[in-house]
């Protein structure tokens, strides 16, 4: 076995009184390709900086093979003093190199960003763009990349990937990006409790292995004391059952994902099958042949959809593409430049914050959650203590009374979802949700979002996340085309790669079938009579139902009603309960109608 190109062994490292990283020994071979991991907070980030040689240890010792290069990149990047993009990427060349900058023009067209482009003015993403740049201009033996993919779309993710198939020396890579983690690693370093554990196979062996281990703690923690056996069940327990959860939830997608491979055509007009649950109208989005312009640029045109309650749908592309104009004029924030966007009946609608405007540093994590009316949660129809809620979204119950301030990245992101989610909605609006979330948050989010009753839009970069979540993809190819496929990011994929396929058979005349069909004395088929004269009055008819429910739903709200008559209380009850299914077949008859019309003229 080769000698390793740094090594670890036996690092301290305390914040106060707590270990961070405690007697840890690491080491990292020629050519290994390694992905660490571990739960939010165990000091990922903060290892990452001991191995490139940012911070120092309380104890233990560093040891690096001589003439090894080490280039390194931190979530947030440091750009102070330089000029441009261009300048700050060519900084990560050595110094006996520093006028090959010829390297540098190359990264920049790969990473599409301008090197012109001054830091001050730069977007976030450019940023990151160009410190990735920055570390890998100098082709180092070892390389470190904390979050990578972060606020990089799947074009410039996918880039990525085959640029590191092809590094010829050592990385480190710390991401919450499954898919990435599973292309590239080979070896896993797993960071628990101030220790490092090694498993020498690629990351998607990594859960099972994981639990294996935590199987062995099970057994083991019966010989420690009380408190320490607490403190692990909670982490190893808490994981373990989300884990069966989830495989459960995975099975019901793929049956949701089958039932729209059964209705959902590739080809821009997309036909839906009827899904139960929530509190809606049965239609929540009818968009007809709409298009949109910016800055003089098609951004999608001719595209229609129906979206009707329980749908997941995952919005795909890369940025420019038009992903969150497409969302806001689903949503009816923009007017399409052509066709028409209907919205649905007694929509609620909650679009989560990811910026954490809602946070603020000096409430406590109980205010966030209840408003500061007490201990108590209204969550639906269910009533929760808030200790109880806090475990459901992996806190300690003791954090309640601590300040926003106290957390870190990755629990304020995980306190904004269970915030969130305590309200009252019936579409869940999610753009670019899992940008900066650690995989414990992200899987939490996964098992959320499979329980939400609700319809769900999803706008993100995370392959492996929409993979898990979504039951369909609107696909902006970022050329005007716009396409819907059943399924998540690796189903649009495969789908693609067939249609591509067989749209090179046709150009090349190979598998060509051409059908000649006598069209002398064939009508176009029609609705009948009853059916159309039904299709006419439906309109009309729901939406008049629709305003009668919301006039009773007022009167019933009174919170004086059933105190003053208690037998007008019971009645009205039963007649919105009665409304309500006579309202819900008549939105089903509908959209059974306007289905068949449809297909009738296609």
């Amino acid at each position: 076995m080769a000698p390793p190109i740094l090594s670890l062994r036996s690092i301290e490292l305390h914040w106060g009184s707590d270990p961070i990283l405690d007697q840890l020994d690491m080491h990292i071979g020629a050519n290994d390709r390694l992905c660490l991991v571990g739960r939010n907070g165990a000091g990922k980030s903060t290892l990452m900086k001991v191995v490139a040689g940012l911070i120092q240890g309380d104890g233990g010792e560093r040891w690096v093979q001589p003439g090894t290069s080490v280039a390194y990149l931190a979530q947030e990047p440091d750009t102070s003093g330089y000029a441009t993009l261009h300048d700050f990427i060519v900084s990560g060349l050595p110094e006996d190199e520093q006028d090959q900058t010829y390297r540098a023009d190359v990264l920049v067209d790969e990473l599409k960003i301008d090197g012109t482009t001054t830091v001050e003015t730069a977007s976030g993403g450019e940023l990151r763009r160009a410190a990735l740049g920055r570390s890998l201009i100098g082709e180092p033996d070892l390389l470190l990349l904390d979050e990578p993919t972060n606020h990089m779309d799947i074009d410039t993710i996918r880039w990525l990937e085959n640029y590191l198939r092809g590094w010829r020396g050592a990385m480190v890579l710390i991401s919450h990006d499954r898919t990435f983690l599973n292309n590239l690693s080979s070896a896993c370093l797993w960071l628990d409790r101030g220790k490092v554990r090694r498993m020498d196979d690629k990351f998607e062996k990594f859960e099972e292995w994981q639990e294996k281990v935590f199987e062995e703690e099970k057994v083991a923690l019966k010989k420690l004391d009380k408190h320490i056996k607490e403190e692990t069940r909670w982490s190893v327990e808490g994981i373990s059952a989300r884990r069966t959860r989830n495989q459960g939830r995975m099975r019901r997608l793929q049956g949701l994902r089958q039932d729209r491979r059964d209705t959902v055509k590739a080809t821009g007009t997309v036909k839906i099958s009827v899904a139960g649950g929530g509190k809606s109208g049965v239609r929540v989005i009818e968009a007809k042949n709409i298009g949109k312009n910016y800055d003089g640029r098609q951004l999608f045109e001719g595209f229609s959809t129906r979206i009707v309650r329980g749908d997941r749908i995952g919005i795909i592309g890369p940025n420019g593409a038009g992903k969150s104009t497409l969302l806001k004029t689903l949503m009816g924030e923009i007017a399409p430049d052509e066709g028409t966007v209907v919205l649905g009946t007694n929509l609620l609608p909650l679009v989560i914050d990811q910026k954490r405007a809602e946070l603020k540093d000096d409430m406590t994590i109980m205010d966030v959650l209840t408003g500061g009316k007490g201990e108590w949660m209204h969550i639906g129809d269910e009533t929760r203590h808030i200790m109880t809620y806090l475990k459901e979204f992996l806190f300690d119950p003791s954090v309640a009374h601590m300040p926003v301030a106290s957390l870190s990245g990755g629990e304020r992101n995980r306190l904004l979802i269970a915030a969130n989610f305590a309200k009252p909605s019936n579409l869940m609006v999610l753009d670019e949700p899992t940008n900066d979330l650690d995989m414990d948050t992200l899987d939490l989010l996964q098992e959320v979002l499979a329980d939400y009753k609700g319809t769900i839009l999803l706008v993100s970069h995370d392959r492996n996340f929409l993979d898990r979540v979504v039951t369909s993809s609107i696909v902006l190819e970022g050329d005007g085309t716009i396409v819907e496929y059943a399924g998540g990011y690796s189903d649009y994929m495969h789908q693609r790669k067939l249609a591509r396929k067989e749209a090179a058979k046709e150009k090349t005349g190979k598998n060509k079938v051409v059908k000649l069909v006598s069209t002398t004395g064939k009508k176009k088929a029609k609705l009948s009579y009853k059916d159309q004269r039904a299709l006419d009055m439906l309109p009309a008819e729901v939406e008049s139902m629709t305003m009668q429910l919301a006039q009773m739903e007022a009167e019933l709200s009174d919170p004086k009603l059933y105190a003053k008559d208690p037998t007008k209380f019971d009645a009205l009850s039963k007649t919105i309960d009665q409304t309500r299914t006579e309202l819900e077949e008549k939105e089903l008859r509908w959209l059974e109608l306007e289905e068949l019309k449809d297909s009738l003229n296609s």
